[in-house]
């Protein structure tokens, strides 16, 4: 008889934003697990507004879950703080007691250890239990997603979360414990079944508005799926550098660009009038650079340039400025 593969859940409460740390780190939490033949399901909780009610039933599917949210300005944020109230509300006390939580928190500003803390609480109140913290300030997320010690970190706390789990290593008794027992001494008993449909309920008013944004997503995905062909695919990210290269006599360099809501990495070497282009990774690069497929396709169809790019923000870079500014030399781009 084989043996029951482990699941866990992964609810994101930040925004979705192409610089958030916190994704960079969930992303490489999920990739351990995974080779670990762990079962992962993520929530991005940003794209579930008018659900979140209805994923407290889905806590009781996992062995674990991992609570990974964005310190913006103050606090948790109101998505996890929705789905943690849906979780008190509507989902089954008895089963949650066996279920870990990990919390993972990235701040941009003051205030990690706190919503941590909250985290923490909030989760023995509802009956689980608590694993270990992940939590930290960074202050620029391209510096952070480079740097291999913090890499390792990571990827080392992914591992102590799936050997948490498969221990099922034991905790001492908590304060928070005894006060959820006295609260739910006055609070209805709900079988599983009602606290499912009490939480559908909850949500259906915007069951409608749901379904459109889902289908306007679905379009939204198919139409890039589309317009990735129409450019010729992979090969449309290198053949737009070999095109229109221009070389510059004497100057060689490389250059990795991360193009970050695409998940591909283009790997550039140029020597004098030798140039080659491909897919993958090249940490020692001169210039490292990450943009959004938005802003790339302005780049190359002309309509801005890589250092303007860099300049408003809109694409982050480590490395020499000189070497930068050069991508716009030996790279000429017509509107």
């Amino acid at each position: 008889m084989g043996i029951m593969a482990m699941n866990i859940n992964i609810y994101y409460g930040g925004r979705g934003l192409v610089d958030d740390p916190t994704v960079f780190v969930i992303n490489k939490i999920q990739e351990v697990l995974t080779e670990l033949n762990v079962n992962v399901t993520r929530y991005n909780l940003y794209e579930m507004k008018n659900t979140i009610t209805t994923l407290s039933q889905t806590i009781t599917e996992a062995d674990g879950l991992i609570l990974a949210t964005t310190v913006e300005w103050v606090g948790m944020g109101g998505y996890m703080q929705t789905f943690l109230d849906s979780c008190w509300l509507y989902s089954d006390k008895s089963q949650a007691a066996s279920i870990y939580m990990f919390p993972v928190v990235m701040a941009r500003t003051y205030g990690e250890r706190e919503v941590t803390l909250a985290l923490n609480n909030s989760w023995e109140i509802i009956g689980g239990k608590i694993g270990q913290a992940l939590s930290a300030y960074i202050d620029d997320t391209t510096d952070f997603e480079f740097n291999s010690e913090y890499n390792t970190i990571i990827e080392k706390y992914a591992e102590n979360v799936y050997r948490t789990i498969s221990q099922k290593i034991k905790q001492l008794p908590s304060s928070s414990q005894t006060i959820k027992n006295n609260m739910l001494k006055d609070t209805i008993k709900l079988t599983p079944q009602e606290s499912e449909q009490l939480s559908k309920y909850a949500s259906d008013d915007d069951f409608v508005k749901t379904q459109k944004q889902d289908i306007e997503s679905l379009a939204s995905i198919y139409k890039e799926l589309l317009s990735d062909q129409e450019n010729g695919g992979d090969d449309y990210y290198i053949n737009v550098f070999k095109d229109n290269f221009k070389p510059a006599a004497g100057f060689k360099s490389t250059y990795m660009l991360s193009i970050s809501d695409k998940e591909k990495l283009i790997s550039i070497y140029v020597d004098g009038s030798q140039i080659k282009v491909e897919l993958g990774e090249n940490k020692g690069a001169d210039v490292i650079g990450k943009l959004t497929k938005e802003t790339f396709d302005n780049v190359v169809k002309g309509r801005d340039t890589f250092h303007r790019a860099f300049m408003t923000g809109a694409m982050t870079a480590r490395g020499n400025l000189k070497t930068l500014r050069m991508l716009d030399e030996i790279f000429r781009f017509q509107n």
